[in-house]
């Protein structure tokens, strides 16, 4: 049931976290909406490749 192709992974996530030019309040924010995102729609992926959370 997953709709967003392979599972990332953790060193890809941490990644997108450290490699994403924003503040820290702004990286958590897009963490949160993209996980939300992802559980929301019971997928692997939120569509935002390169952003926190994603």
């Amino acid at each position: 049931m997953n709709g967003g192709g392979p599972r990332p992974s953790f060193r890809s996530s941490v990644t997108n976290w450290r490699e994403y030019d924003a503040p820290f309040a702004t990286k958590l924010r897009l963490a949160l909406r993209n996980n939300w995102r992802k559980v929301r729609t019971r997928s692997t992926c939120c569509g935002n490749d390169g952003e926190p959370g994603c």
